[in-house]
């Protein structure tokens, strides 16, 4: 069964603020394809949750360089995969700059383009929204400080893990068939 546990933003902050200025070796860099900004807030989804979702094509995962889902580096993919996530990872949903949170997405569009880079909300300085980034890095940038013409606001509902059901266990244990659920 699915569970919803909270989302650690402060993990997901204290992760940006630690690799925003340098490439974590275990994920590869995009900056020379495009931009590495989508995965980075991914990486940073991922440390405050350490949920994947490793549906083929739909889900949000990376392995590899070659291994890895659109919505992991993608700035549209990846805003379709929270604002349409019902297994298991991180979920979304649309809000208000003024109801934002550490560790909460924005991205950012042009009128020529639509949306192009995200960003996550690590700070707050008066009314000031601060973010963290890639691509162009940044610790703490203020939002005034980009140029854009739209922006949409995600605030991250919470990450949805898979349990196993007592079921799963005790029906094949009663009938002798599994001590773990697996029916074999």
């Amino acid at each position: 069964m699915l569970l919803i546990k909270p989302y650690g933003r402060e993990n997901a902050v204290t992760y940006a603020k630690r690799w925003a200025f340098s490439q974590n070796p275990l994920f590869g860099d995009f900056r020379e394809i495009g931009g590495n900004c989508t995965n980075f807030v991914s990486q940073c989804l991922y440390a405050g949750g350490c949920q994947m979702n490793f549906t083929p094509t739909f889900g949000w995962y990376y392995l590899t360089l070659d291994e890895r889902t659109p919505s992991w580096s993608g700035v549209t993919y990846f805003y379709n995969f929270l604002m349409g996530n019902t297994g298991v990872g991180p979920f979304g949903s649309l809000c208000n700059a003024d109801e934002l949170q550490i560790g909460d997405v924005i991205q950012l569009g042009k009128n020529e383009g639509g949306y192009y880079h995200s960003l996550l909300v690590t700070g707050f300085s008066g009314e000031e929204i601060l973010v963290s980034a890639q691509t162009v890095d940044a610790v703490d940038r203020e939002l005034s400080s980009y140029t854009y013409d739209f922006a949409r606001f995600i605030r991250i509902e919470g990450i949805r893990i898979f349990v196993k059901d007592e079921a799963d266990c005790f029906t094949p244990l009663l009938e002798g068939k599994s001590l773990f659920g697996t029916g074999g």
